[in-house]
């Protein structure tokens, strides 16, 4: 029986089934309120596999980077190239770089230039109160590069106790500073941040240095409020071999990844309108010698400005969402040319509740249109079906899609050649899975597939020849994924495991040709365990290990470890990443780093 006729007949059959009704409710993620689906909805109500990354859970895990966090979450791959996640690619259920979408407060932030600039807008982790990885396909709800799933930061709206002040140093010559500053003026709250990142780089030109500048104003906060973020990553870094293999080469790179955006929210009654505007911009200066920037030079900025408003309805026949949304994108590139592109989506989609609220089903379709592709449209449906407080049911389906990067389209160097007449990647994809909440104890099991066709590749028949971007492979990608996290008190301190595992088998139709750039080399095993303790008053412990296979063959374990302690209105902190000093690489040619360790001092001022 295939995989999309067992989804069927499984939520078919989900309401002969019943189990018992004697526990508790969960209360903690119940608060939680996904925000970055167009129907807002509590997490426990959802039918999609989203794991939730609490501000808490980002602090104890012995990270420093947005990057850093989610590589501790299985099924979510972050292949970066040296420390403090400078340059990291990212990948949700194996795909590719240019098929996970990044959102900031639900916000869109894909860059038609290409994906490897995804992370370049990744806030500082100190702003964040928390973090939603949603799995699967995500077009139907966010349009195109949602093709594996997309990452919704969001920012914190409470300015209390989050005035601190942070020194950092370490290993690599590394030294972060940080100041946080929150005020409330009544009327109106502001949450301002700056961060410098520095280090000399754990091997030859891999020194770095970061600026980060954020601000977030909330206006007219006892009515209608008006949010205003500006955002600024600032980043220079050294690039050894981050893209070639030669060794006479001292790459270098430069990128300026901003964001301004304003939001509303209307509620009256049954009917809630969610209006927003922004502005994306990314700049990125390449040199393939740093000392000789005549040699070979690109150099691009792109521009995005979109709005969109979002609506939801609620009724006595379910919960309605209607959004729409345009854009107008802008490259400027001495390679790629000067080019843009317009583009607008509509999305609908209709939540029915049946069976006493047990079963709920959201069907929905999302239609876009792009000047230089035309109009694409893409349905699909999720199905839930609560057994009891605690257990659910779940399958999703869809099509989802990718609009080529203009990389792909135009991009062209010695080794390399864009295809102006590429078609966009296609796939369809399902999912099945069990969720299980208690209070304290969460637990999800689910089993994905997609089929994707025109996935783009860089190919070529003779040696001497170019590699050119080609819609060449089909790629199944079918495999299962669960996690469980538990909450527990000894010697009356909390403690909480979390552990996950995803596996990932990709089938690859045979390619008839002589070379091909890229190999599918996803996290064929992937496994990861996070403990977080305490038995001391003030006094915190984190252990993390993860454990990758790739496809390719070649497998990793990794161990990082922290300890915290309070003392009046001071935090002392010790980081320590791969302290088993595992010899690794993530990506392209870039070994990890070593052992390493970051010493920290916070002032918290109440």
């Amino acid at each position: 029986m295939s995989f999309r006729k067992s989804l069927f007949f499984i939520l078919l059959a989900v309401n002969k089934f019943s189990f018992s009704q004697d526990l508790q409710p969960q209360e903690q993620l119940e608060e939680v309120v996904i925000t970055s689906s167009r129907i807002d909805l509590p997490f426990s109500e959802n039918s999609r596999t989203i794991t939730i990354v609490s501000s808490e859970d980002i602090q104890q895990s012995a990270a420093t980077s947005v990057a850093e966090v989610l590589q501790q979450f299985a099924g979510v791959d972050m292949r970066r190239r040296g420390a403090n996640g400078m340059q990291a690619d990212l990948y949700i259920r194996g795909g590719g770089f240019d098929q996970t979408l990044l959102l900031i407060d639900g916000i869109r932030l894909e860059d038609a230039q290409t994906g490897h600039h995804t992370m370049n807008m990744a806030l500082p982790i100190e702003v964040i109160e928390r973090i939603e990885i949603i799995k699967g396909p995500a077009a139907r709800v966010f349009g195109q590069n949602a093709f594996t799933g997309a990452i919704n930061i969001v920012t914190k709206k409470n300015v209390e106790d989050v005035t601190v002040l942070g020194l950092q140093g370490g290993s690599f010559g590394q030294l972060n500073v940080t100041a946080t500053l929150g005020l409330d003026l009544g009327k109106s709250d502001h949450i301002v941040h700056y961060s410098n990142n520095h280090s000399d780089g754990h091997r030859t030109n891999s020194d770095f240095d970061n600026q980060n500048y954020f601000i977030k104003s909330s206006f007219n906060k006892n009515n209608t409020p008006i949010d205003v973020i500006a955002s600024l990553n600032d980043r220079k870094f050294g690039a050894q071999n981050f893209y070639t293999t030669n060794e006479t080469f001292s790459e270098y790179e430069e990128t300026q990844a901003s964001l301004l955006s304003v939001q509303s929210k209307f509620v009256s009654g049954n009917l809630t309108v969610k209006p927003q505007i922004h502005w994306r911009r990314n700049q990125d200066m390449f040199l393939l010698r740093r000392d000789d920037p005549e040699f070979y030079r690109n150099f691009h900025i792109t521009n995005k400005v979109g709005a969109d408003i979002n609506t939801s309805y609620s009724s006595k026949a379910g919960m309605t969402g209607l959004g729409v949304g345009v854009a107008k994108m802008y490259i400027s590139s001495n390679n790629l040319g000067d080019r843009d592109r317009f583009i607008a989506n509509l999305f609908l989609e209709h939540r029915f509740k049946l069976l006493n609220d047990k079963l709920d089903i959201t069907p929905g379709i999302a239609v876009n249109y792009f000047s230089d592709f035309k109009f694409h449209a893409f349905p699909g449906m999720d199905v839930g079906y609560r057994l009891n407080d605690h257990f659910k049911l779940y399958g999703n389906i869809g099509y989802t899609y990718r609009i080529p990067t203009y990389t792909d389209l135009y991009y062209s160097d010695p080794a390399t050649l864009g295809n102006q007449d590429l078609e966009p990647e296609e796939a369809i994809a399902e999912e099945i899975g069990l969720k299980y909440n208690k209070k304290g104890f969460d637990f999800n099991l689910a089993f994905f597939n997609r089929d994707s066709k025109k996935i783009i590749d860089y190919v070529k028949e003779n040696e001497e020849d170019r590699f050119m971007a080609t819609n060449i492979r089909e790629l199944n990608s079918k495999g299962m994924e669960t996690s469980i996290a538990y909450q527990f008190r000894t010697i009356g301190y909390a403690q909480l495991i979390r552990a996950g595992y995803t596996y990932i088998d990709d089938e690859v139709k045979d390619l008839d040709l002589a070379f091909t750039r890229y190999s599918i080399n996803s996290l064929k095993h992937h496994f990861t365990v996070a403990y977080h303790s305490q038995f001391v008053k003030n006094l915190k412990h984190s252990l993390v290990y993860k454990f990758a296979e790739r496809t390719a063959g070649d497998s990793y374990s990794v161990v990082d470890a922290s300890i915290s302690f309070e003392f009046k209105s001071f935090e002392a902190s010790i980081i320590a990443n791969n302290i088993l000093n595992e010899d690794f690489i993530e990506t392209g040619f870039v070994p990890m780093p070593k052992g390493n360790v970051l010493f920290g001092l916070n002032y918290r001022i109440k």
